[in-house]
């Protein structure tokens, strides 16, 4: 039996969004662990170099209207210092199904990466999970909820644990591969792992 993919990200990745995209159309099972990447990268000594370096940043723009032309995504970022990323992680992990979680992943990067919104509220946030047909009430209910928080300092944590330095991170059982550039190594190996179960 193949195992699932077990995705780490977060929602300050451009390139998370890019691997989301495709990662739902492969038809497996999507472990999702949103994670706090700032303190990922300071537990594993790692800096967020497309910010740090004005050359690289400039190239990643480049960079992403390339792949976004390749999966059919268009990109008008917001302002991502703006956005509350610890907060559109959590309400992830409020959600009531594996289902949901998932629609609100994919409602939340195309707000603030294809649709240009500024997530800096929890109200903002709730609009956009209401907006792509979940109920609202239950991740109002649950998103400052400690429990919640300690999920998400435990994904992230775990992610520290089994190698993670960014994200997007993708595990294949034990087999890790970093960015959205490295899915059809996923490929082959969900391949591999299908044909010597």
């Amino acid at each position: 039996m193949t195992p699932p993919i077990v995705f780490f990200y977060d929602f300050r990745s451009s390139y998370s969004y890019l691997a989301f995209s495709q990662l739902r159309e492969m038809h497996v099972d999507l472990v999702l662990r949103p994670m706090k990447l700032p303190e990922l990268m300071e537990k594993v000594d790692n800096v967020p170099t497309t910010l740090t370096c004005a050359a690289k940043g400039r190239y990643a723009n480049v960079d992403l209207a390339r792949w976004g032309q390749r999966y059919g995504i268009t990109f008008n970022p917001s302002d991502m210092r703006a956005n509350d990323g610890e907060a559109l992680s959590r309400a992830v992990l409020a959600a009531k199904s594996a289902a949901d979680a998932a629609m609100i992943t994919l409602a939340l990067y195309r707000a603030i990466w294809s649709e240009g919104k500024t997530l800096a509220t929890q109200d903002d946030i709730l609009a956009v999970i209401a907006a792509a047909g979940v109920d609202p009430a239950p991740i109002a209910a649950r998103i400052d909820a400690p429990e919640i928080s300690a999920q998400l300092d435990a994904n992230t944590a775990e992610a520290a644990e089994r190698g993670v330095f960014g994200s997007p991170t993708i595990f294949v059982g034990d087999a890790m591969f970093f960015g959205n550039d490295r899915l059809e190594f996923v490929r082959e190996e969900l391949v591999r792992l299908k044909e010597t179960a």
